[in-house]
């Protein structure tokens, strides 16, 4: 696997994730059990999946009250996919 073909699998993998955590972290909430914290969410955010994380607060309604959420995971977002294409285009 060549190294453009690395970063564009982590890449989706990192946003699946978020998504997923995203998910899991709702339907924690409606059950009121053990959360995940948003530590954690922001982790992942930051390491790659703010995408996905951007999507599940969407998706699932979730941590749409918070404004650090609503404006921060978006903002990453356009953030790292600005790097993952400006990578990706020095790799070619």
């Amino acid at each position: 696997m060549d190294g453009k073909s690395l970063i564009l699998a982590a890449y989706v993998l990192m946003n699946f994730i978020g998504l997923l955590t995203m998910k899991a972290d709702k339907q924690r909430a409606i059950k009121h059990q053990y959360r995940i914290p948003e530590k954690t969410l922001w982790l992942v955010a930051l390491f790659g999946g703010a995408i996905g994380t951007s999507m599940g607060m969407q998706m699932y309604r979730h941590k749409t009250k918070h404004l650090s959420f609503m404006i921060g995971f978006p903002l990453l977002a356009v953030i790292e996919f600005l790097a993952f294409v400006y990578i990706n285009l020095k790799l070619v």
